[in-house]
């Protein structure tokens, strides 16, 4: 199992909507508001690198209002 933050950047506005809907995504094991750079942070997970990497392009980078993301792998070291 793999597992990532990814940070995410909004439109103005939009970060509640954005982590709302992120949220109902399978494989999203949270998602949640936060001030600074970045407007919502996630944390994820998959049974592989790839299966992450097309979770975040296919169904996170699709939500309405995001802008930007930035995928962390978490790493266990």
């Amino acid at each position: 199992m793999v597992q990532a933050y990814i940070l995410i950047q909004t439109e103005v506005g939009k970060a509640s909507t954005v982590a709302e809907t992120i949220s109902k995504i399978p494989g999203v094991l949270q998602a949640e508001d936060v001030t600074g750079p970045y407007d919502v942070i996630v944390r994820a997970q998959a049974d592989t690198v790839d299966d992450l990497g097309r979770m975040v392009v296919a169904k996170v980078q699709q939500v309405d209002g995001i802008t930007r993301t930035l995928t962390c792998p978490v790493v266990h070291l």
